[in-house]
């Protein structure tokens, strides 16, 4: 068991609460188990959102790539390439396993018009931003009686 430094700050601090709180923040995984999140960089070009991930060993076949409702989606599968499964570990941090990983836009998009190119374990994904809607000008008309 760990100590907890006491906090005056934190008298009415509720660890289920911050459990419950972090446990929302992860994306919903349709019923099952994801392994990890992976990382991701955006940023925006003149006409495209740009999203950027890094997916070194990971087949490009075997990830899943959409966007519904200006929510960008990956999905996939790092497969594990060993022929021996019983190791003596001292560290094991490399990630394996399936991963999913949904991020709001920060703009319109038109999604159907995205790409993405894998470069050197680098998953580049270019979103062109949908053309602004320009407001249109409604003139009143007055009836007279």
């Amino acid at each position: 068991m760990s100590l907890i430094k006491w906090n005056p700050y934190n008298e009415g601090l509720n660890f289920d609460d911050m459990d419950k709180m972090f446990n929302e923040m992860l994306p919903a995984v349709k019923g099952s188990q994801f392994g990890f999140t992976p990382a991701v960089d955006m940023y925006e070009e003149k006409d495209n959102i740009i999203v950027e991930t890094q997916l070194a060993g990971i087949d490009p076949d075997k990830i899943n790539v959409s966007i519904e409702n200006d929510v960008l989606c990956l999905e996939g599968e790092a497969e594990k390439k060993s022929e021996v499964d019983d190791k003596n570990y001292y560290r094991k941090e490399i990630r394996r396993g399936n991963f999913y990983r949904s991020i709001p836009l920060p703009t319109k998009v038109e999604g159907d018009k995205a790409s993405a190119i894998n470069e050197d374990g680098v998953l580049k994904i270019s979103i062109p931003k949908a053309a602004e809607v320009k407001p249109k000008s409604i003139k009143i008309e007055t009836k007279k009686k």
